[in-house]
């Protein structure tokens, strides 16, 4: 029924399964959109039936396609775990690694470092993104491991976690709660704050933390990096909770950094793998040098 069954095919089938929207899918596969609807019509033409509705601005799976679904996913699964095992007979190996955007220029720089002195044989291939897309790659095979920050719906996953670090509030060094030594969040309550956008963990953490504490932070200003963030807050646009990570690398005069009273707000860094797929040994090192600290 498949004479001509090709695997690109298929991975288009499951870009555009993935995020709904042609466009989306073939900026993600690095294709034209034309390109990427003739794979997917081409598969149509193979299974005999439309894999998907045809909405004015999105897609959905049809009847045929949601049966067809797991399937593809499971074609491809065992394709690349078998090219993969193969590939590492006689190789380093390489390791493709997903990271969210508050983790990726603070931990992993010299983490890579090290592990590249450790294991100069193997390549880490780094992809950065928002959590849910990461945990959507590695569900996949796409990627082969993601570092994120928990808390996080991970029951799918191997979870390996690494350290918790506190989270501060940063502050103009001239503000008045800068002459605290610690901060309570009751302090904070009418004080305007500079956020991450809606889609990063972060946000979603510290606004959990700080309705946990009864307070409902007053966001003025979002943007999409913690340096943005930082200087914002240098600029006196109001304050904002960063991670100790970020803490750490700031070497500018013009910010402040407290600590919260108890419960502090924290995060745990974690590593998490797809038991599903095959573990390569060079995953398999990477993640115990990680745990490990070295």
């Amino acid at each position: 029924m498949f004479p001509d069954l090709e695997f690109h095919h298929i991975r288009a089938f499951l870009a555009v399964a993935r995020t709904g929207n042609f466009t989306k899918a073939a900026g993600e596969l690095g294709l034209s959109q034309s390109a990427l609807s003739r794979s997917v019509q081409k598969l149509e033409l193979q299974v005999g039936k439309p894999l998907f509705e045809r909405h004015p601005r999105s897609v959905s799976l049809s009847a045929v396609g949601e049966i067809f679904y797991p399937r593809a996913v499971e074609i491809l699964r065992l394709v690349e775990d078998s090219f993969r095992e193969i590939s590492e007979i006689g190789e380093g190996g390489q390791i493709r690694l997903g990271t969210i955007p508050t983790i990726a220029p603070y931990f992993l720089p010299q983490a890579l470092r090290d592990f590249s002195t450790q294991s100069p044989d193997i390549k880490v291939a780094v992809f950065e993104g928002p959590s849910e897309m990461l945990i959507k790659k590695c569900a996949l095979g796409e990627i082969d491991a993601a570092i994120l920050a928990l808390p996080f719906d991970v029951e799918n996953f191997a979870v390996t976690e690494l350290f918790t670090e506190e989270l501060y509030l940063v502050m103009p060094s001239n503000h008045a709660l800068a002459r605290q030594n610690e901060i309570a969040i009751s302090d904070v309550q009418d004080i305007p704050f500079v956020m991450l956008g809606e889609g990063h963990c972060l946000s979603d953490q510290v606004e959990s933390f700080c309705q946990r504490q009864e307070v409902q932070p007053i966001s003025i200003e979002r943007t999409s990096q913690i340096t943005t963030v930082q200087e914002l807050v240098s600029l006196e646009h109001g304050v904002s909770i960063v991670p100790h990570m970020a803490k750490v690398m700031d070497q500018s005069d013009r910010r402040t950094y407290r600590s919260f009273a108890e419960p502090k707000p924290t995060r745990t860094i974690a590593v998490i793998t797809n038991p599903k797929r095959h573990q390569s040994a060079a995953l398999r090192g990477f993640v115990d040098f990680l745990e490990s600290g070295d």
